[in-house]
């Protein structure tokens, strides 16, 4: 018996771990509308978008068209880094960036974990008090 329960609780380890990494699986934003896969790299952590659930308008990919840069309004949302630059914080992230392609405009943003399968993810200029979370779900 004791065997047994040493196998169970080894058999749910991986789940438990993938479930406390924000870079295992995919995320939806909260309107499940787009598909977003986070990474690290070089100890901070990123965010893109790799899937959208209506890609393309009139039979054309959907692009960065309110990208305050001109020369990024060409370039196609799957694929766009949304979120830039986290630091880590626990088993939370802060002082990155968003991305938001709807408006064109980057906001200053914090991660937080808000369960096993969601995040709670908030946007802000100069203050987090004055700001707006949105909640990102574990797509897998």
């Amino acid at each position: 018996m004791k065997n047994t329960m040493a196998l169970l609780a080894l058999s749910l380890l991986p789940s438990f771990l993938m479930a406390q990494d924000i870079t295992q699986g995919l995320w939806f934003n909260e309107e499940k509308e787009a598909k977003i896969r986070f990474y690290e790299q070089d100890g901070r952590l990123y965010g893109k978008i790799v899937w959208l659930k209506e890609p393309q308008a009139n039979g054309k990919d959907k692009t960065d068209k309110n990208n305050p840069k001109p020369e990024l309004r060409s370039k196609p949302i799957v694929g766009l880094v949304i979120l830039t630059g986290f630091e880590k914080d626990g088993k939370n992230w802060k002082n990155g960036d968003i991305y938001d392609p709807k408006s064109g405009k980057t906001y200053s943003s914090n991660i937080k974990w808000a369960g096993d399968k969601q995040l709670n993810i908030r946007g802000y200029i100069g203050v987090s008090l004055i700001g707006k979370t949105t909640r990102f779900t574990r797509a897998e």
